[in-house]
């Protein structure tokens, strides 16, 4: 390992001027007869997701050295922020009780634990006494049994007859989960164990018969399959052959039948497969064709399908469950191109419709005989979504509730009553007062002359100003809204005079389905526009300045702040990159990683379309990087990660660092034990928040109190 004027470097005396510096290998790739450099390919390890190069691994220990030298200087910046974060989370914490099935079933925090423990009462009365509970499923317990320093729940079922319990873990980050079914409530030890899973599973009505996901090796859901709970025997339901499809399982609302979708970012298919017939052949909904997306639930009595057949912002349609092919949809409630309808939930009496309108959340739910009414919120911007509603029909529907200066709120709405009645709000440790707080939305024109919105929000004492630094996040991809919830961490930014600030950039579904149109494929730069443009009217209106933005991104997020920094690396004074998809070319060509067949649709396949070769050439943000004054820039990586691969931030700084003119810090941290979502616990997560928040305070303000 040298630094790019040929020293040596030793990992034990990093310094800010003496970082890691990866030699850069000549290599030229050719496809369609353009030619392209990739000197840091060497870093993607030939035998992943086995990583055992000695020269791959001693580049990130020397990077993970240097990230823990700066972290040791900033150590008191680091730890009072952590410690910070940590007193704005109850120390112990419960959910609101849902009914199931006779029970009162509820999730809590014991005080101090990294994970929840999942617990019952029968349900006697509407309030069962504290001491009625009992664990279902102990997921601290089931951590620190496992010698890992990850785990993550990937979802467990308890079976109809109550003696089954199906439960799915990931000990390494890499989420092929471990399927293991218990003898319920008595066993320790599974009595059946299945690797390589994903998703939750689902019981057949008899409780004999188990359904679950098997990933193949490309980390991809592949196959159904119906697990014999009474010899241990695995059985092939479903296969879904093309490498570009993946599957996802679920129950209907009303429990009759098992949902098997297919699907990638712009076409699917449905199944169904009723749940007292286990050994049945699923039953197709509607033919795959290119385009056309879909979803099914059961009422109870007929189908209701969501789908953008005949409307690009989405219909529901009904169905009969006998003849459930497209001939047979009847419509129900239409999209329009102010009213974007984003999910439902079939219940036996009514439909709860998730929409919104000109990008505004609202529940409305829909009647038999034609009537709806629409759920009142009590605040002009917000985030509104269906809670947990499990059983098949109810007079009171569980909503989930927030806003920017609004913690997360439970309600329930009386359907007879037609009110919302406030079942919990999230507790904030130290006292919180919202009007300490002041929110703006925004309407900034893009180069192209469309109104991006922008969501900030502020402390009082604190309002935006040129000199102030201003925290810009964004993601943009697969039709995921950037939606303006609450966040107790970011509490520690807006309390030191930060402003954050969401760009509500094109890719996303925030005003739409046309929104996440229009910012994918060949229109992916107005994503990557969209944000830099942002960033400079929020400059131009002297609401931060010039080297006063941090940008802030994750995964594809991740992409955009790259290709951000790119179009113009002098405006901001720091960036942030988590897991971030930053060799998007030499990604979209490896057919062999585990989500490249799966994200054509999103991005183009360059492996076959020239143009779309060129498209993600001219963006892509490892490719893209040239000599220039770089600010400074914070990367993270999961060594064990499927969805993002590690070497993607790897050479990127590598990259980088070759390149920039300056001095500015450039960090590299690769999580070694774990995958895309960092470290897992509700505790140890909040360190590296902290890291983050820390790099980018002393960056955009290195001589303020941490």
């Amino acid at each position: 390992m040298t630094h790019s004027d040929g020293s040596q470097v030793d990992p034990d005396v990093p310094t800010r001027r003496n970082p890691p510096q990866a030699s850069g290998k000549p290599l030229v790739h050719t496809r369609h007869g353009r030619q392209w450099s990739d000197p840091y390919a060497w870093l993607r390890d030939p035998d992943y997701p086995e990583v055992n190069r000695p020269e791959i691994l001693a580049y990130l220990t020397a990077e993970n050295d240097y990230f823990e030298h700066w972290r040791k200087g900033h150590g008191d910046s680091i730890e009072a922020l952590a410690d910070e974060l940590r007193s704005r989370i109850p120390d112990a914490d419960e959910g609101v009780p849902w009914h199931y099935r006779g029970y009162w079933y509820r999730w809590r925090f014991a005080a101090g634990a990294q994970y929840r423990i999942w617990e019952r009462a029968p349900a006697r009365t509407d309030t069962p006494p504290r001491d009625s509970y009992r664990t279902v499923l102990n997921e601290a317990a089931l951590a620190a049994a496992g010698g890992s320093d990850n785990f993550a729940l990937g979802g467990w079922d308890l079976a109809p007859n109550d003696r089954w319990l199906a439960r799915s873990i990931d000990r390494s980050g890499d989420e092929r989960f471990r399927l293991e079914v218990l003898r319920f409530p008595d066993s320790v030890q599974p009595t059946w164990v299945v690797d390589d899973t994903l998703g939750a599973p689902v019981f057949s009505a008899c409780s004999r018969y188990l359904f679950y996901l098997a990933l193949n090796a490309e980390w991809r859901p592949a196959q159904l399959r119906r697990l014999d709970l009474a010899t241990g025997r695995s059985t092939l339901v479903l296969d879904e052959p093309d490498p570009g499809f993946r599957l996802g399982l679920e129950s209907s609302q009303s429990e009759h039948y098992l949902i098997i979708s297919s699907g990638d970012h712009e076409t699917s298919e449905v199944h169904l497969l009723p749940l007292r017939q286990p050994l049945a052949p699923p039953q197709r909904i509607a033919a795959r064709r290119a385009g056309h997306e879909y979803e099914v639930d059961h009422d109870g009595r007929r189908l209701v399908i969501r789908s953008n057949r005949d409307v690009a912002n989405y219909a529901l349609y009904a169905a009969p469950t006998a003849t459930p092919d497209e001939a047979h949809w009847s419509l129900l409630r239409s999209g329009t191109d102010q009213r974007y309808l984003m999910g439902y939930a079939a219940f036996a009496s009514f439909i709860a419709s998730a929409e919104r309108w000109q990008g505004l959340d609202q529940i409305v739910l829909l009647y038999p005989d034609g009537n709806e009414q629409r759920v009142p919120f009590p605040d002009a911007s917000y985030v509104a979504y269906l809670g947990m509603n499990a059983e098949p029909d109810t007079r009171r529907l569980r909503i989930g509730y927030e806003a920017l200066t609004c913690p997360s709120t439970v309600f329930d709405y009386d359907l007879d009553s037609g009110t919302l009645e406030t079942q919990k709000v999230r507790a904030v440790p130290g006292g919180y007062l919202a009007d300490e707080y002041n929110t703006e939305r925004l309407l900034i024109t893009a180069r192209d002359g469309t109104a991006v919105p922008v969501s900030l929000v502020y402390a009082k004492r604190f309002p935006p100003q040129p000199d102030r630094p201003l925290y810009l996040y964004g993601y943009g991809a697969y039709g995921i809204a950037t939606t303006p919830g609450f966040s107790s961490n970011r509490l520690a930014l807006l309390n030191r005079g930060v402003t954050f600030a969401i760009a509500h950039i094109r890719g996303g579904d925030d005003l739409g389905h046309h929104w996440y149109a229009s910012g994918k494929l060949t229109q992916r730069t107005n994503t990557f526009n969209d944000f830099v443009d942002v960033a400079r009217a929020l400059v131009d209106r002297g609401l931060t300045g010039k080297r006063r933005i941090a940008y802030v991104g994750g995964s594809a997020g991740g992409e955009l702040v790259g290709a951000a920094l790119n179009q113009d690396p002098t405006l901001p004074g720091a960036a942030v990159l988590h897991v971030p998809f930053v060799d998007v070319l030499n990604t979209m060509l490896d057919a062999t990683l585990p989500l490249t067949p799966i994200e054509w649709p999103e991005w183009g396949n360059p492996i076959e379309d020239p143009d779309a070769f060129d498209l993600l050439l001219s963006y892509s943000p490892y490719d893209q990087l040239k000599p220039a004054d770089y600010p400074a820039v914070l990367v993270t990586a999961g060594l064990n990660d499927p969805r993002v691969t590690y070497w993607e931030a790897a050479k990127y700084v590598a990259r980088l660092r070759s390149l920039n003119q300056n001095d500015a810090l450039v960090l590299l941290k690769t999580n070694m034990t774990s995958g895309h979502a960092g470290r897992s616990g509700r505790f140890e997560a909040l360190e590296e928040t902290a890291e983050e928040y820390a790099f980018v305070l002393a960056a955009l303000n290195p001589d303020a109190e941490p």
